[in-house]
């Protein structure tokens, strides 16, 4: 494939910075554009490795923004959109659902209408790829997995916004050929992750000694995926994958949220130089959440059988690896915490 521009959305955020990071050092002969807001979860601190690489840049601005994302696709002319940028934490979607209807579904639409009008219907060599989530699915029983065929049958504000963007990107490739790719990825786990998030919200509550808060019985179900291993998969989707295709992409790693904390609370005491186990102490249950959906799991078959992708850690190894870059980074959790992280890039960009 010839050299490209593709703009990243999103490349701030957790899965977006491993994926930015690995088409900037893979592809050196590209350009790789982050597109970012910067709201809370984006963090520039993430990329401090590779933000003076040659074939990177950074632009912010929302993607809600019309007459913004028209002047991006002027100034780059980009092959492909790789479109991340969502809000993505259910709990905040329960308490302000518009904010999520405005990003994920209004932002879609914005950049779908840019990239069909700067691309003026000639399509040859470009893709847009959507990358989504397998709540849009909503819940599966005891048995069963997620296959791409399996009906959408969203169960929060989130989950139903993001089945949105998946339903108008096939839409603009069946109502105006545009070139696209759908995947629908299990729950990711990795460092930097916002610690909003259950993994890295219990490493810090266990290194501080804070209540471990589960939901109701604690036996929610989730396919777990490494996030090196899911930028892996969309690389190889966006070079490879079909053309109207949709491939999900999960971990073949399903944990109960209480044997996920256990393996999680075993680890921490061990790396802390803890008694085993100690932090058990911590764990608190509390109110379900509403519309809990009870399991998710990912049928990951499509992908590895058309493309080769297999996920290359399970959850014990991630699981180390994952509480030894917390645990050696709590400056990188402090600045989170304190929200000085947000003044990153004021320091670094608008003072060049």
């Amino acid at each position: 494939m010839k050299n490209q521009t593709i703009i990243i959305t999103g490349g701030a955020g957790f899965i977006g910075s491993h994926l930015v990071r690995l088409m900037v050092n893979k592809y050196p002969d590209y350009k790789i554009v982050n597109l970012d807001a910067l709201t809370y979860a984006g963090n520039l601190e993430n990329l401090r490795d590779i933000e003076n690489k040659p074939n990177y840049v950074f632009e912010r601005g929302d993607i809600t923004d019309a007459d913004f994302v028209s002047s991006i696709f002027k100034k780059y002319n980009p092959d492909g959109i790789i479109h991340l940028a969502a809000e993505s934490h259910v709990d905040r979607s329960i308490s302000n659902p518009m904010s999520f209807i405005q990003t994920n579904i209004v932002g879609t639409v914005t950049l779908l209408n840019a990239a069909k009008h700067h691309w003026a219907d000639n399509f040859d060599g470009k893709l847009f790829y959507n990358v989504s989530t397998d709540e849009v699915y909503g819940t599966l029983g005891d048995t069963g997995l997620f296959t791409e065929t399996t009906s959408y049958d969203p169960r929060s504000p989130y989950s139903a916004s993001k089945a949105s963007t998946d339903h108008l990107v096939r839409a603009y490739f069946h109502t105006y050929d545009m070139p696209i790719v759908i995947s629908n990825c299990s729950n990711n786990y990795g460092p930097n992750q916002f610690p909003e998030k259950l993994i890295p919200l219990f490493i810090n509550n266990i290194k501080h000694n804070k209540p471990l808060p589960i939901y109701g019985d604690g036996k929610y179900t989730r396919d777990w995926l490494w996030v090196e291993d899911h930028a892996v998969a969309i690389d190889l989707i966006y070079h490879k994958g079909k053309n109207g295709e949709t491939y999900n992409i999960g971990g073949h790693n399903e944990w109960t949220n209480l044997d996920l904390i256990g393996l999680l609370i075993k680890e921490v005491d061990k790396q802390l130089g803890r008694p085993e186990g100690k932090s058990k102490e911590l764990i608190t249950y509390v109110k379900d959440r509403a519309g809990h959906d009870r399991r998710y799991a990912i049928d990951a078959s499509k992908v590895q059988n058309d493309l080769g992708w297999v996920p290359s850690l399970q959850m014990e190894e991630g699981m180390a690896l994952t509480v030894k870059w917390y645990l050696d980074n709590m400056d990188w959790m402090d600045s989170i915490t304190s929200g000085t992280y947000q003044k990153y890039y004021e320091n670094q960009y608008e003072k060049r």
